[in-house]
């Protein structure tokens, strides 16, 4: 986990034409997406397509992610974030609580720009494994270039699921994912690349990385 400091990030989707801005407690977010071999240790599982430890877990519904972020909350000897709802339609953040969970969508993109103010924050083959690199498969973690603040694998790799509900007026429950994927060509990865889908939904290029609050009454 790497710590990042207060901030603020402007924020836009290209669907719909909005712009809002966001303003940032401290936070810490994963250095990598969360990989098989972590998921299987704390889960016993491993949904992936393409299996190799040190590659991210993929196939994983945005469900699957807040349990696991339950699961490395209470290994760790911190209290649980999420409480699931009965349902089967999402999940609510318990106040007050220490735990793992998924980053913000503001958090994700302020995390993924570092600081930077283009597309990308760096030359796209230095960066990113996608549809022209990537050899139709996930690849290892932390083999491509870092943002300015150490995070791999930020673009390109696997999508990450957020936090955030999408649109709840027009896709009631869909979950946002961003950062484009291993089979996406280079206009898919994108630091403002908005994409969604419901909270049971898993594919071979979705995956995930922790956040965690550093300032608790900032939830």
């Amino acid at each position: 986990m790497i710590e990042l400091p207060k901030g603020a990030i402007a924020m836009r989707d290209d669907r719909t034409g909005r712009n809002w801005s966001q303003v940032l407690a401290p936070f810490a977010i994963g250095r990598y997406p969360v990989t098989q071999a972590q998921y299987a240790e704390l889960t016993g599982l491993n949904p992936s397509s393409h299996i190799a430890a040190l590659c991210p877990v993929e196939s994983v519904s945005w469900l699957d992610a807040v349990r696991f972020c339950n699961l490395r909350s209470l290994s760790s000897g911190l209290s649980a974030r999420y409480v699931l709802l009965e349902d089967g339609s999402g999940a609510e953040l318990l106040p007050g609580t220490n735990g793992y969970r998924l980053p913000t969508e503001a958090e994700w993109e302020y995390a993924c720009r570092a600081g930077t103010q283009g597309p990308r924050y760096g030359s796209l083959d230095d960066i990113a494994w996608y549809a022209d690199n990537s050899g139709g498969h996930p690849q290892q973690v932390g083999r491509k270039q870092a943002n300015t603040w150490g995070l791999h694998d930020m673009l390109g790799n696997v999508w990450e699921w957020c936090a955030d509900q999408y649109d709840p007026e027009v896709y009631g429950t869909y979950r946002v994912f961003r950062g484009g994927g291993w089979s996406d060509a280079e206009r898919g990865c994108l630091a403002t690349n908005r994409r969604r889908s419901h909270p049971t939904f898993a594919i071979d290029d979705l995956g995930f990385r922790l956040a965690r609050s550093l300032d608790l009454a900032s939830g």
